[in-house]
């Protein structure tokens, strides 16, 4: 994380601000309480510097110390609410979302790609045991999820090549495609077809079907339907799922995105 911190060369670069976000941000991943030696290692900054952000956030009010451990406190709610109250996007997505899961009584989720990840921005869950827990502002790779594969199939081959070359392309379930050459091909096949389905490639037991949402100037967004693989039949994704999530995309991008 620390090369994303430093912008050499550049005098409007605000490096104590990019800190405090990178700080910030190990919070979100971790999802406990940190100490000042934890953030150190997961932001690749000094202690000293990881002391004063901490620091500086505590006498803001956005966390609290206790004793050597630190947590967030609810003001921060107000970051991430700034871009949901602002985006137009997440904004007209949510209640179609929220129909979408009433019809099919499934979660389903709109991701965006951001820093070689997919993004959820809205989500609209059903209440089931799953152990991937989902929400707004979960991120997952894009490799080997639905959303990903969308995503990365409205790239130029070069951008997608540059993706994987740059990416641990880890398998974390034994259906997990890794091969570089393989995920192009499924790429190009996700981008003809319209569609891409993962079937127990992210975390055994969890397969998901997901379809682009575009917009006047293209690709704005992805949406997906994600499933329990003991409950649900691939069939019931191709003949149940996958056109109810085309029609909702369809939806959404004529929305004026």
């Amino acid at each position: 994380m620390a090369g994303a911190i430093e912008a050499e060369g550049d005098p409007d670069f605000m490096t104590s601000l990019a800190r405090g976000l990178a700080v910030l941000r190990c919070f979100a991943e971790q999802q406990r309480p940190m100490t000042i030696a934890q953030a150190s290692r997961l932001t690749g900054l000094s202690r000293p510097a990881v002391r004063r952000c901490l620091h500086t956030l505590v006498r803001l009010g956005y966390a609290a110390q206790d004793e050597t451990n630190y947590v967030l406190r609810p003001k921060t709610l107000a970051l991430g609410y700034a871009y949901l109250s602002s985006s137009s996007l997440a904004l007209k997505a949510q209640p179609l979302l929220d129909e979408l899961r009433d019809e099919l009584h499934e979660s389903c989720s709109l991701g965006v790609i951001e820093e070689d990840e997919v993004y959820y921005v809205a989500r609209a869950e059903v209440s089931r045991i799953m152990s991937v827990a989902l929400r707004v502002g979960s991120r997952l790779p894009l490799y080997n999820t639905s959303m990903g594969r969308v995503l990365l199939a409205s790239l130029p081959r070069a951008e997608q090549e540059a993706y994987l070359a740059r990416t641990e392309l880890r398998a974390v379930t034994p259906h997990t495609q890794t091969d570089p050459a393989s995920l192009l091909a499924i790429f190009s096949t996700v981008r003809d077809q319209g569609y891409a389905i993962v079937d127990e490639e992210l975390e055994p037991g969890l397969r998901s079907v997901a379809v682009p949402v575009t917009g006047r100037a293209g690709l704005v967004a992805a949406l997906n339907i994600g499933t329990q693989a003991a409950r649900v039949p691939l069939a019931d994704l191709y003949m149940r799922c996958l056109p109810a999530l085309r029609r909702v995309a369809r939806d959404l991008g004529s929305m004026g995105l």
